[in-house]
């Protein structure tokens, strides 16, 4: 269900209020029964497929654990890696690799290798787990969740974590509804003692993660639905407006994306902590930051860590030598690309930003080998964040068109490298909305730059602040069916 509805208010303050009053077995219970329930909403049959995952994942961990030979313990892992991962590929990638393959056979003049998935499955089945187009549905939340299952029994395998024998607890892990569509992407070591403890009421942990859930919504329904007026109309049809428009709107994007995801992260790390439960934080500022290095450390923190640890530092990281370095972060910011979604402009996304990262590397060491030492003040400091925020900026419009051709974020690239400002601003929004969008944009700044986090210390200023904020959302808030934007991955 989604978090901005009133269904999900009922939800949480029903189930919260059940959670406080059970011993511990009944909150595991409470708190998985209402996951699968939270998640049914969306689509009932694709829990089967969670299920399926889940039960794989919960043996592989027992028996890598059990295991004596390391070569046995190998294999398991494989297992459980190529179940998880075939599922995701599978969903998320076979249309695409359809499309794409049969579109080159189709220009060599040869027959399409790939069916529709409707031929493969049976047509009961195919209607449920298809659009009306015929296109597969993807699980949704499904590469966050399957991420989440991969880290547990790699760490098992690496002999971290210890193998959960209490199948609801590793079950729960996986489905804890808070973070089950669009993460925080967990570690068991972060997660699995949490489920076993039972946390006594805290009402100083209450104020904090109820004033981090009203902030998230503020971000969601008063910035970011608001932004997408503008940036919807100019990306949908971007043929129809000019430079000046298009760059507004690619602005207005990279807002709207980050209150979008960052909202959806504060409201899962405050419901889960008004139950005692600490999620990682997700992000931190991301657009102050002064390189591309240091965005990926301040955005979707738990996604760029877990490639960096299950991906980049397999590969070698930067152990074997300058040019592997350079491929291993290349090939990370690919698959993050891939890991989006199966689009030829996430591809893009993915590798502009890989560029970037490599390109950095290479003048840093240019520099060095020069012996030229960057002046640090706050002018090149102002200088290098607003340069970062460009060439995020850019990557922005391949992110945003991922369902339209690769041409046409090109085209909005060229129509913006040849903008005027005598250019008329083309929006549906009259002077005041715009000025007030503006607004909203240097608040948040200001607001995160001092304050990333609300201070709840004072109980007054908790109960003036948070009826303040959620009447801001009520009043402030754009009313829309708009879905958080990382549920369709």
């Amino acid at each position: 269900m989604d978090f901005h509805s009133i269904q999900f208010a009922i939800f949480f303050i029903v189930v919260t209020l059940a959670y406080f009053s059970l011993s511990w077995t009944g909150r595991w219970v409470l708190l998985l029964a209402t996951s699968c329930y939270f998640y049914m909403v969306f689509k009932p049959v694709f829990i089967l497929i969670l299920f399926g995952t889940i039960i794989i994942d919960y043996y592989a961990g027992i028996w890598i654990e059990k295991s004596q030979e390391q070569k046995q313990k190998k294999l398991l892992l494989v297992i459980s890696l190529i179940s998880n991962i075939g599922i995701l590929a599978f969903f998320k990638y076979y249309d695409f690799v359809q499309d794409s393959v049969n579109t080159i056979l189709a220009n060599l003049h040869l027959r399409p290798m790939f069916p529709a998935f409707t031929r493969l499955i049976p047509g009961p089945i195919a209607e449920w787990m298809t659009t009306g187009s015929g296109a597969l549905l993807l699980p949704i939340g499904l590469s966050f969740h399957t991420f989440q299952a991969m880290s547990y029994t790699i760490e098992v395998y690496r002999g971290n974590q210890a193998a959960e024998r209490h199948f609801g607890i590793y079950a729960l892990y996986v489905m804890f509804y808070p973070q089950l569509v669009a993460g925080p992407i967990e570690r068991p070591q972060n997660m699995l003692f949490q489920y076993h403890s039972f946390f006594k009421y805290d009402f100083e942990q209450v104020k904090e993660g109820l004033m981090q859930m009203a902030f998230g919504f503020f971000k969601k329904m008063v910035i970011a639905d608001r932004l997408v007026m503008l940036v919807d109309q100019a990306y949908n049809n971007p043929a129809d407006h000019n430079g000046l428009t298009l760059i507004v709107a690619t602005v207005f994007f990279a807002f709207q994306i980050y209150c979008d995801f960052s909202g959806y992260s504060d409201i899962a790390i405050g419901a889960a902590r008004v139950m005692g439960f600490t999620l990682m934080e997700n992000f931190k500022t991301p657009y102050i930051s002064k390189s591309i290095s240091e965005f990926w450390g301040r955005w979707h923190i738990s996604l760029s860590s877990w490639f960096k640890d299950y991906l980049y530092i397999p590969l070698g990281g930067n152990r074997k030598g300058e040019w592997t370095k350079y491929r291993n972060q290349f090939i990370v910011f690919l698959v993050s690309g891939l890991w989006h979604g199966a689009s030829w402009n996430y591809v893009i996304w993915g590798a502009l930003h890989g560029f970037y990262q490599v390109a950095a590397s290479l003048r840093d060491k240019w520099l060095k080998q020069a012996g030229i030492e960057m002046p640090k003040n706050a002018l090149i400091n102002g200088l290098n964040v607003i340069f970062t925020f460009v060439l995020v900026t850019i990557t922005w419009v391949f992110f945003r068109n991922h369902k339209a051709p690769v041409g046409r974020s090109f085209l909005i690239l060229e129509k913006m490298a040849g903008f005027s400002f005598a250019e008329p601003l083309q929006t549906p929004m009259n002077h005041v909305e715009m000025w007030f969008c503006v607004f909203l944009i240097i608040f948040l700044l200001v607001k995160e730059h001092f304050y990333l986090k609300i201070p709840t210390r004072s109980t007054t200023v908790f109960f003036i602040l948070f009826p303040l904020i959620l009447l801001a959302n009520y009043f402030l808030g754009v009313v829309s069916e708009n879905q958080f934007i990382y549920f369709q991955f």
